[in-house]
């Protein structure tokens, strides 16, 4: 199926898990994360420190460095590892419909939901971390996205959903830009300041670049 194969292409950066299991450092690793996606969603990257981090998570006030360089690192890290998991949330619902003509418009409303669940990718979408928003595109949760949407542009390509002389990879990098544009603003706006009217003048700008004419 086209979304299975899109959502196995997104998660291509997930480590396979081995038949021991993974290992102590990994587990710690991925404990840190956890524990610095709750705490700098919830109190922001100044007001949380590293030190906070290891005991909110029961290590010793070192342990995160044997991971993570600096605090920045791990504030970065943990935007990832939150921003991952919001999208890996909203693909299966989006692309796993392949007749679904706006799924565009679904996916939008598919992460806005998603991130209620991941305080720290909303928090910085929200405008609240100054410092690394323009960091946002960057990220490698969003080249998963950037792929999955390419993909799903050349499987529309293939059945003539979508004009043939596009390149799926630059469509596809502007619609993610367009997709975080509208989330911030309905984030640091309100979600009622983007109602569906305006989310369909959007798909209509879109489906009017994309369609095949035949």
């Amino acid at each position: 199926r086209i979304g299975q194969t899109i959502i196995c292409q997104a998660m291509t950066r997930v480590p396979a898990v081995t038949m021991s299991g993974p290992t102590k450092g990994e587990n710690t690793r991925q404990l840190v994360l956890e524990v610095a996606v709750r705490l700098f969603g919830s109190n922001g990257y100044q007001a949380t420190s590293v030190a906070q981090i290891a005991r909110e998570a029961k290590l010793v006030r070192s342990a995160p460095f044997a991971y993570f360089e600096t605090k920045e690192d791990l504030f970065l890290a943990s935007l990832d590892h939150d921003a991952a998991a919001a999208i890996r949330e909203c693909l299966p619902a989006v692309f796993d419909q392949p007749d679904d003509a706006e799924w565009q418009v679904g996916l939008a409303m598919a992460m806005l939901a998603a991130l209620e669940r991941h305080p720290l990718a909303q928090r910085v979408l929200a405008g609240l971390e100054p410092n690394v928003t323009g960091r946002v595109f960057g990220l490698p949760a969003l080249v998963e996205l950037r792929d999955a949407v390419a993909a799903r542009l050349l499987a529309d390509q293939k059945t003539g959903e979508v004009r043939p002389d596009i390149d799926v990879g630059a469509v596809a990098r502007g619609l993610v830009t367009m997709q975080l544009a509208v989330l911030m603003a309905m984030i640091q706006l309100g979600p009622e300041t983007i109602d569906g009217a305006i989310l369909a003048d959007l798909d209509a700008v879109v489906a009017a670049a994309l369609k095949s004419s035949t």
